[in-house]
């Protein structure tokens, strides 16, 4: 059974230019989903990601690998929810979503939620004016 784990990644300055990401594929044998990403060499980067493996412990083995490297994580630890009986689908939170998780179907013009491309950002949250989306823990 695989095991999925969604962090943030925070590279201090010093080490953002490091290919540390790759060896969580070479060393541990994880796979990875980069969510959003933004990091530029000797500047502060930010990264969001689903790590994958087949033991929670080769999961552990690398995000201990990350801290050890200067690398600051933060887990996902929370869901993002869409409470249809809120929900006016005016499409102000598809204008923010950047993954594209909340979309507008067509041709009824109502929103929808893809929770598998959702990295919770919680813009989506910010932007509802009938508060139809929710932060979950």
């Amino acid at each position: 059974m695989s095991i999925s784990k969604k962090v943030v990644l925070r590279f201090p300055s010093d080490i953002a230019d490091r290919p540390l990401v790759c060896e969580l594929a070479l060393r541990f044998g994880l796979r990875f989903n980069i969510l959003r990403a933004s990091i530029s060499p000797h500047r502060e980067g930010i990264m969001v990601m689903d790590i994958l493996g087949e033991e929670k412990e080769e999961v552990e083995e690398g995000l201990q690998y990350l801290r050890k490297a200067g690398v600051e994580l933060e887990s996902l630890s929370q869901d993002i929810r869409m409470v249809e009986e809120r929900c006016v689908h005016c499409g102000s939170c598809v204008g923010v979503c950047p993954t594209g998780a909340l979309f507008m179907e067509r041709p009824s013009y109502l929103v929808r939620y893809d929770e598998g491309k959702c990295i919770a950002c919680e813009l989506c949250v910010l932007a509802c004016p009938t508060h139809a989306m929710e932060a979950v823990i």
